[in-house]
């Protein structure tokens, strides 16, 4: 028994349950010993956690540091969505740890030196915490309705009523725009994608705006 066996298992268990739907005990039975094992190689089940989040981390590809800073948080975000959906639960912990997390420290250093050398100077923390905060708790909404989906076989008329509602026309475009969605499980899947990139977009549209305002 190893310690890199002990997470390799809770990797396993992550990719299929969740980060946050196993227990120690479960963890114990999928390399077959005891909780105690895991308490002597590893720690309490925060320590696991830790552990996974840390591998995880070190799965994420960096961008080349020359590019242009939106060149770099485009690819930056689109490849962080795609590891971080393949260990649903991590995202909504990703944020939270941050430099404590030894494999995330190559990401934080370049993602803001990327910002400092192209001018964000005394903001470029904020806006590196603005689109990785952004990034994650988009992650973590789609791992939630995934985990939990809101959408039941009823949904299409619920919302189809919504849709025709006369003296609520906001709520009309709202049901319209989900009806559409909700009707075509591949489109439902697409909306995450799609949603995704396009507040991926209108962040670094702002903050492209801003650094307007930073050197008029």
């Amino acid at each position: 028994m190893t310690a890199e066996r002990i997470v390799d298992a809770a990797l396993r268990l992550t990719v299929e349950r969740g980060l946050d739907s196993w227990t120690l005990r479960q963890l114990a039975s999928a390399v077959e010993a005891y909780p105690a094992v895991i308490y002597h190689h590893v720690g309490d089940r925060e320590s696991v956690v830790r552990a996974v989040i840390e591998r995880v981390g070190e799965e994420i590809p960096l961008p080349d540091a020359n590019l242009h800073w939106r060149d770099f948080y485009w690819q930056l975000l689109a490849d962080l969505r795609v590891v971080l959906r393949r260990y649903p639960g991590v995202a909504r912990r990703f944020s939270l740890y941050g430099p404590l997390i030894p494999s995330i420290e190559p990401l934080i250093d370049r993602g803001v030196r990327v910002l400092q050398r192209d001018g964000f100077g005394e903001e470029s923390v904020t806006a590196y915490n603005l689109l990785l905060g952004t990034a994650a708790a988009l992650v973590s909404k789609e791992d939630d309705h995934l985990a939990q989906p809101l959408i039941k076989p009823d949904s299409p008329e619920t919302y189809a009523e919504a849709r025709d509602s006369e003296d609520q026309p906001g709520l009309a475009a709202l049901g319209r725009n989900v009806y559409e969605r909700v009707k075509d499980p591949e489109r439902l899947v697409a909306h995450f994608t799609e949603f995704y990139d396009y507040s991926v977009q209108i962040a670094l549209d702002g903050l492209e705006r801003r650094l307007t305002r930073i050197h008029p």
